[in-house]
């Protein structure tokens, strides 16, 4: 049979030299999905806490509530024809002093931690509207996209593999002309193929701007859905085989674990689709041309992973059922062998029910040791009837 970490690698080299890249990563980790040792993200982040019901709209209201201990890291990419320059900084008023370099092309900004007061900062220098800001900070939206004047705001939804976790993660993009602002909840993305990508000083990123590189984003997002996918449709095999051999509760169990998965991406993803499809479509003028074909590639990405992904959870459905049946199934086994042997003891039931102990010589009866010997034979039968039924499978597990 077929192991997750061979699947995960196959469908990385059928997706193209990005995510071949990065297929180690996944591969290394898909092996896991089928153990059921595939839990939920979680990370030692401080979570923002929601506004109360009935509180005015913006991020204002999180800038008075504001915990200290909340920690920023900005990186920003400058490239241009034939350079590309790259500087680490450790919050955001330095960041957004930096200047940029002559004759820059795009810059591209990425800020890990939603600390309200870094957002507002960058929000208000780049003139992107409060309710966006307050949309980036509340980590549970619906991947959306909003059209403004002078910019985009779309809200995506990152799902990779964090050791044996797996990682739901909110990341918001602001697209302008020349500037490209993205937001996550902490350090650590599916970015790095693009990264590296950016220090070649030729290609389409040179000819383009900052809806080129949007593209390339977007597109690693979708791209490194499909080893996933591909590792939970291995561990699906392998619980088939699982169930048809040996159904036990801990099988019950990781099958749960993943359609509970299936459904939280099913969740992030769904919407996903209609962001790309508005952004194929897109009249603002903030995408080119001759880029939407690009966009319309991530589309059909997207719609394969979705495909993968209800195929993924129509199986996991039939599962269990076929769990529910094998351990009928099995039950009706064991309820066969147990008649069987209650078979053979009715008529020696029904003759010593008629007849009694009413014989007048039974030489027990005279035995010093009988009544010991009595329970000695009935305690030996029990324990080896247990045993066997131990054995079985059919007590203590």
């Amino acid at each position: 049979m077929k192991q997750p970490l061979e699947s995960a690698k196959d469908v990385a080299n059928a997706t193209g030299d990005a995510i071949a890249k990065t297929a180690s990563f996944f591969a290394s980790t898909a092996r896991g999905i089928g153990r059921g040792m595939f839990q939920p993200f979680s990370e030692e982040a401080p979570v923002i806490a929601r506004a109360e019901p009935g509180a005015a709209p913006g991020i204002e209201q999180y800038l008075n509530a504001e915990d200290e201990s909340l920690s920023v890291s900005v990186s920003i990419i400058d490239y241009g024809e034939g350079f590309t320059e790259q500087a680490e900084f450790g919050n955001v008023e330095a960041a957004l002093a930096y200047e940029k370099p002559e004759n820059p092309h795009v810059r591209w900004i990425n800020i890990n931690g939603l600390k309200p007061s870094a957002v507002d900062a960058v929000c208000k220098q780049f003139g992107f509207h409060t309710l966006s800001a307050e949309d980036v900070i509340n980590i549970y939206q619906r991947p959306k996209l909003e059209v403004f004047e002078d910019h985009l705001f779309v809200v995506a939804r990152q799902i990779q593999l964090v050791g044996e976790r797996l990682k739901n993660e909110q990341v918001s993009f602001f697209l302008t002309n020349d500037t490209l602002v993205s937001f996550q909840e902490v350090k650590g993305d599916v970015f790095d193929p693009v990264r590296r990508r950016l220090k070649n000083k030729t290609g389409r990123f040179r000819t383009y701007r900052t809806d080129y590189l949007f593209y390339a984003l977007l597109d690693s997002i979708v791209d490194h859905l499909f080893p996933l996918l591909e590792g939970y449709g291995s561990a699906l095999e392998d619980l088939e085989y699982e169930i048809l051999q040996d159904p036990s509760p801990e099988t019950q169990q990781r099958l749960f674990a993943l359609k509970r998965d299936l459904s939280l991406q099913r969740r992030a993803l769904w919407p996903l689709r209609e962001v790309v499809d508005l952004l194929y479509r897109d009249e603002s003028g903030m995408i080119h041309s001759e880029l939407k074909s690009f966009y319309r590639d991530v589309q059909d990405n997207t719609i394969q992973v979705l495909d993968l992904l209800e195929t993924c959870r129509e199986t996991a459905a039939s599962l269990s059922d076929l769990y529910q049946s094998a351990v009928g199934n099995k039950m009706n086994e064991t309820m066969k062998v147990l008649t069987i042997m209650a078979s053979f003891f009715i008529p020696i039931t029904f003759v010593a029910g008629v007849y009694g102990m009413n014989f007048k010589y039974i030489p027990e009866l005279d035995w010093k040791y009988a009544y010991a010997g009595f329970w000695t034979i009935c305690i030996c039968i029990s324990s080896a009837l247990a045993v066997y039924f131990w054995r079985k499978g059919w007590i203590g597990k």
